[in-house]
């Protein structure tokens, strides 16, 4: 699919707030990164992991090796995969239950630490796009955030539907404050899901049946009230919209609030390139 930033004008760069950004797989705003369009800040407290982002990535974009929270003490919990350690304790009785999951959360040590807010920070501003993924820790972020989140865009956030993590929020929780702070939920991308023990499904551990764990659920500033965000803050959405979420019917929709604002065109030009796109999606 070719990228929105061919047909909006200007040299604009959309920062992007990654909390927990080890990367197990390509990000979703790499396409981006690549087109020297966007800014990364990532927080990964794994020295290693963060030192590698940083060599990877150099200048403009920056990694810090920070916990982020509500600013205050806690316990990082340790685990025999390092992407599943966690400010909450692995709930193995629960863990257990499913094929492959108490194998690769299986607590290793406990370590104090000291969280930051985000809000705190004072090389972060303006953002608008955040991903996080810290198995469970994503609400408390949020909470110290809420300067923050008054510029953002678009969030794609880690949820769980059962508590993976003793005494975590759940995507419930994480639901009614995004909702409360001016986003609304847009779409998941897909969802984790295991077997219950001893059944397995195609001789694959990491395969489900019916029961949903976790999910990576996408919310989007709130599209009822578009004449509020000034150009640029609706060209970045925009963008966002097309090259990280692939909704192009919330792209039509934004692009016909920024023509309202400036007196372009930009909304018609969309469906018409769209209309001869060869990965134009069916309708429905």
């Amino acid at each position: 699919m070719w990228s929105l930033l061919e047909l909006i004008p200007g040299d604009f760069q959309i920062t992007i707030l990654d909390v927990g950004a080890a990367f197990g797989e390509r990000p979703p705003y790499q396409s981006l990164v690549d087109a020297g369009r966007a800014r990364v800040i990532g927080f990964e407290p794994n020295a290693q992991e963060c030192a590698r982002l940083n060599e990877m990535y150099g200048a403009p974009h920056r990694f810090f090796p920070h916990f982020i929270g509500d600013g205050g003490p806690a316990t990082f919990h340790e685990t025999n995969w390092v992407l599943t350690g966690s400010l909450y304790e692995p709930h193995t009785r629960l863990l257990e239950k499913f094929q492959n999951l108490a194998e690769v959360t299986t607590p290793v040590a406990r370590h104090p630490v000291t969280t930051k807010r985000v809000d705190d920070i004072a090389e972060i501003d303006d953002v608008d796009f955040i991903k996080i993924d810290v198995q469970g820790s994503e609400l408390a972020v949020f909470k110290g955030a809420q300067r923050i989140l008054q510029g953002v865009l678009h969030i794609q956030t880690e949820v769980e539907f059962v508590e993976m993590y003793r005494g975590q929020p759940m995507f419930a929780d994480v639901d009614i404050f995004l909702r409360s702070h001016g986003f609304q939920f847009h779409t998941f991308n897909g969802f984790g899901m295991r077997a219950f023990k001893p059944v397995l499904v195609n001789n694959n551990p990491n395969m489900g049946v019916r029961q949903l764990l976790w999910s990576d659920a996408h919310y989007v500033r709130d599209w009822l009230h578009l004449d509020a965000l000034d150009e640029l803050k609706l060209k970045k959405y925009a963008v966002l919209a097309h090259d990280v979420l692939k909704s192009w019917d919330l792209v039509h929709l934004i692009l016909l609030a920024l023509d309202r604002k400036n007196g372009g065109a930009l909304a018609p030009e969309y469906l018409k390139r769209m209309a001869t796109s060869a990965t134009m999606p069916a309708a429905g």
